[in-house]
């Protein structure tokens, strides 16, 4: 089918736009990248823009020797696989009987749900019933409070309802019982959404503070945002002793960059094996028949 000329010119506006918007999210990566590998004083005198100077591999050479770093992000790994695949299960499970036709209180529960992201839950009474429960300095804290994101169950029940209802009568005349309709009929049908849900869930623990905040005390159980922060209020801990002892391949700037960088690399690696799903989840999810 051929363009004509005005289409192509409103093709060619909107990946002009879609470019310039990409590049206000990438620019500031990079810059950070290439302060993170540029010397000092080329860092403190602001030389650097979108590639090294003065290139030197003395701020990750640091930063990947910290092993206060890295417990961080065994920390962050653990609280965001482990709360990912419990936020799934709780989600899908609490979901899959909401989209159901047959069941009666549906409608009060989901208003009852929908609720509570109007009014959320007061600052200490939350921190009062989560250090009642017992979970004050453990990773549980950081897992349990938000397990179940009313917005990504709602999105993972709105795509179960758009399943044809013909499925569940077929697999009803076989036998089928709701358990196994949901894992072997409706769970392998909606990998889109799924991934599209887990990509959401596995962001939100990825970057968990506030939670982190509330109810950590033990520094060994600081997760990585936390530890970022510590480093930014005390610049110096991060640096440890290299600079009193006069090793001046790196500084503080550029040790803030290299750490930023280090946390914010792994979860972006993560979207290039989402897309294909997470594009159309994100339509399917919002749609209902």
């Amino acid at each position: 089918m051929k363009i004509s000329t005005g289409e192509r010119t409103f093709q060619i506006f909107n990946y002009l736009i879609l470019i310039l918007a990409a590049s206000t999210m990438i620019a500031p990566l990079l810059q950070l990248l290439a302060v993170s590998f540029s010397s000092p004083i080329a860092a403190d005198s602001k030389k650097v823009f979108l590639w090294p100077v003065e290139f030197t591999t003395g701020t990750w050479e640091h930063i990947l020797q910290n092993t206060v770093l890295w417990r961080s992000f065994g920390v962050t790994v653990y609280i965001t696989v482990v709360g990912t695949l419990l936020s799934m299960l709780f989600s899908v499970l609490t979901a899959f009987p909401l989209s159901r036709r047959e069941f009666l209180l549906k409608k009060p529960i989901m208003l009852g749900i929908v609720i509570t992201m109007i009014f959320n839950a007061p600052m200490i009474p939350f921190f009062l019933t989560v250090r009642e429960l017992g979970m004050m300095n453990s990773l549980w804290a950081l897992i349990i409070p938000g397990l179940i994101s009313t917005f990504n169950m709602v999105i993972i029940r709105t795509f179960f309802m758009g399943i044809p209802s013909d499925l569940d009568d077929a697999a009803k005349m076989d036998g089928c019982h709701d358990f196994r309709l949901l894992f072997q009929i409706y769970l392998p049908l909606s990998k889109p959404v799924l991934a599209t849900v887990s990509l959401f869930y596995a962001v939100g623990y990825w970057n968990t503070f506030m939670r982190a905040i509330l109810f950590i005390r033990d520094p060994n159980l600081y997760p990585l945002q936390l530890r970022l922060r510590e480093y930014f209020v005390a610049p110096e801990e991060l640096a440890a002793v290299n600079l009193i002892v006069g090793d001046f391949d790196f500084n503080t700037t550029t040790l803030k960059a290299a750490t930023i960088i280090f946390a914010t690399i792994p979860i972006v690696l993560v979207y290039p094996y989402l897309q294909k799903y997470f594009v159309k989840g994100a339509v399917l999810g919002s749609l209902k028949e």
